[in-house]
């Protein structure tokens, strides 16, 4: 996975997420345009944020951690239990 460029500025963040209200479209492969980039937050819990074709997918990412989404990069998260989290962009 490759960090996100210095000089990004968070302009959206959804909604607070759980293992309940997740929409199904976040657990399915899919991609953010070119030229945005994204973070799962994840505040409480875990979750595995996978990467099409990326030989060090799924990424746990635990509470107070994120991941970075890159733009036009097939994506999903799975949800393994109780999980509160966001998505930045």
């Amino acid at each position: 996975m490759t960090a996100s460029p210095t000089k990004l500025q968070k302009y959206s963040e959804s909604p607070t997420f759980d293992q309940s209200s997740v929409p199904r479209k976040l657990t399915m492969s899919h991609k953010i345009k070119e030229g945005v980039w994204g973070k799962v937050v994840v505040h409480d819990g875990a979750l595995h944020y996978v990467v099409a074709h990326a030989p060090t997918s799924p990424i746990r990412v635990e509470a107070g951690g994120y991941a970075v989404i890159e733009p036009n990069v097939e994506h999903w998260v799975n949800i393994i239990g109780s999980v509160s989290f966001v998505i930045e962009f």
